[in-house]
């Protein structure tokens, strides 16, 4: 974002890239100074004759906090702390909305094209499974943006985003279901809402580490490695998951899942390392699709929509056999 105090600032004054020895010295004297100041006041409060008693009041009403807001995440029973109600979620994401959809105002695809009725079938399919895990009273907006990134997203408060880049790797409609599943998971199990609630105890973590590590190195490391890394790829396999199941009942392929993240693994040249990574590498998300596929199979067999299935499959062997003999 433009800062145009920045910008004067930097006209009026030069920019010294290499700090003087005068200038080190003195942040040096101050981070001393201030680590001093720190551990001053840690060593009185440890003096005091309460201070067990203290920690003791403050332990026991932050895991009694941490207890209270625990909540079990739908479709995958795991249990997780969170303080963000789906309101504030819902309301927080919307600032996000407007903000992509005035980034890609001109890129916006109308609702006749194709592409969109394309996305729109399939969500329709998806709701039904989806708002009988708590997003019910969610009003769903299709928006497919004109645009070679292969990525797709859905914010909070049912605001679905899919570029068109994405399209062709998704070949089909089972295709798309993958993709909307997996998108649309992450908000039927509130991973924003999660993220929110976890960075605040995370930064106080960080915030007391800072006072005894003056070079700030290791609250980084612990907020890269607790907030950014684990978290996520554990949220990205649980999506996974949560959208497998939901395309599959909702009469989709599950094994589209799979093949739709080995066509992905073959379009991305160089992707990182899974251990710098957010994301699980797409090798990865497909061996643990194959493990899920008999849940999922048995997902879609139970579905009201198992006769049509049977109905369909049976349609296209008598049509694949009669292009045969033709």
């Amino acid at each position: 974002m433009f800062r145009p105090g920045l910008l004067f600032r930097s006209l009026h004054r030069p920019v010294q890239t290499t700090p003087t020895r005068s200038r080190l010295q003195f942040r040096c004297y101050q981070q001393y100074r201030r680590f001093n100041q720190t551990t001053s006041l840690l060593r009185r409060w440890a003096a005091r004759p309460t201070f067990y008693r203290e920690i003791g009041v403050i332990g026991a009403g932050a895991g009694g906090f941490y207890v209270y807001n625990l909540e079990e995440v739908p479709i995958s029973k795991r249990r997780r702390f969170n303080i963000i109600s789906p309101q504030l979620e819902a309301r927080i994401a919307q600032e996000s909305m407007d903000e992509i959809k005035e980034q890609y105002k001109d890129k916006l695809l109308p609702d006749s094209d194709p592409r969109v009725r394309a996305v729109k079938k399939v969500l329709e399919r998806l709701l039904p499974h989806v708002q009988k895990n708590g997003l019910e009273d969610v009003e769903w907006e299709v928006n497919v943006i004109d645009s070679p990134e292969q990525n797709a997203f859905v914010i909070p408060g049912g605001k679905v985003f899919v570029f068109t880049g994405i399209l062709p790797l998704c070949k089909d409609e089972d295709g798309i279901a993958a993709v909307l599943g997996h998108e649309i998971a992450h908000v039927v199990a509130h991973h924003p809402a999660e993220k929110m609630s976890q960075a605040p105890l995370i930064l106080l973590f960080c915030a007391l580490l800072w006072t005894v590590d003056v070079s700030f190195y290791s609250s980084k490391m612990v907020l890269d490695l607790f907030l950014s890394l684990p978290g996520s790829r554990r949220q990205e396999a649980e999506a996974d998951y949560i959208g497998l199941l939901m395309m599959a009942e909702g009469c989709y392929r599950p094994e589209a899942a799979m093949e739709f993240w080995e066509r992905m693994e073959n379009a991305e040249q160089a992707a990182p390392p899974q251990v710098l990574s957010t994301h699980p590498s797409n090798h990865n998300r497909e061996e643990k699709i194959r493990e899920w596929l008999p849940q999922a199979n048995e997902k879609r067999e139970n579905s009201d929509c198992h006769a049509t299935i049977s109905y369909a499959d049976q349609f296209a062997a008598a049509f694949r056999q009669r292009e045969h003999w033709s």
